[in-house]
């Protein structure tokens, strides 16, 4: 699969998708967006993929925020739609069954920011930086930076990132919660494919239905989460990979997960 905007490979069942726009530091323009989607839509789809990370081009930047010639022309109805097709993008990753690790190796700004936050995992290089910026421009974040990160961060937390523009360290970031952890720069790739791969170890549908779990019921009241948790639990239950991994189990064997 080959695209301008991103590079795109698939090694040993673990999709890597790299932003490659180092010149101007992997801005998210419309064509990257829709790139992005198309790949997103290919790990989604095919069940020799199960897991996939996510990087930008270069030492620079992870993605340093959208295309500002693009919105310097968008008046508000265009604006609007601007922002649902960003949201409906990076809403692709968290509800596309497979996780989405996020490897952030210098500037995630703007829907930079909010790119990782959409991602299931975020590891950080300790030159990482990270911001909401967009007060600077007259904005505020567009694609899910005022929602995401106060649901993970707290509200205290992400409002001052938000207020003040500030950008924020990786040290910081892992502090507040925003990442999972940090690395040095050298190891960066390399601990995101560790993680991706012994999640890829699991069994696929377990770890699919874990996120949807988490994922439908994090804003729900608790007895509905618990159901559905439950619901969940019991189809897992019946698959063909649960009946394989417990058997693996007490036989002290490795399981041979079908996704079934």
């Amino acid at each position: 699969m080959t695209f301008e905007n991103l590079l795109f490979e698939v090694r040993e069942g673990i999709a890597f998708l790299t932003l490659n726009r180092p010149k101007v530091l992997n801005a998210l323009n419309a064509a990257t967006l829709q790139e992005l989607q198309t790949a997103i839509h290919a790990v989604r789809d095919d069940a020799s993929i199960r897991a996939a990370i996510l990087t930008g081009a270069g030492e620079r930047a992870f993605a340093a925020g959208a295309d500002i010639q693009e919105l310097a022309q968008a008046n508000g109805p265009e604006g609007h739609d601007l922002a649902l097709r960003g949201q409906a993008v990076f809403r692709s990753i968290e509800t596309c069954g497979k996780p989405f690790i996020a490897c952030i190796n210098g500037f995630a700004l703007g829907g930079g920011c909010e790119l990782a936050l959409a991602c299931h995992l975020r590891i950080a290089s300790d030159l990482a930086r990270f911001g909401q910026p967009e007060v600077k421009l007259g904005l505020i974040p567009g694609y899910g930076g005022t929602q995401r990160l106060a649901r993970l961060v707290g509200k205290g937390a992400a409002l001052q990132m938000i207020l003040t523009a500030d950008m924020v360290s990786a040290a910081e970031a892992l502090r507040i919660g925003l990442v999972n952890e940090v690395v040095a720069p050298d190891q960066l790739l390399a601990r995101g494919e560790a993680i991706a791969r012994t999640i890829a170890s699991m069994a696929p549908l377990a770890v699919r239905y874990s996120m949807d779990a988490v994922d439908r019921g994090y804003d729900l009241p608790l007895e509905e989460a618990l159901f559905l948790e439950a619901s969940l639990f019991g189809f897992c239950c019946g698959t063909a990979d649960k009946a394989e991994g417990t058997e693996a189990f007490l036989a002290k064997r490795a399981p041979a997960w079908k996704g079934l």
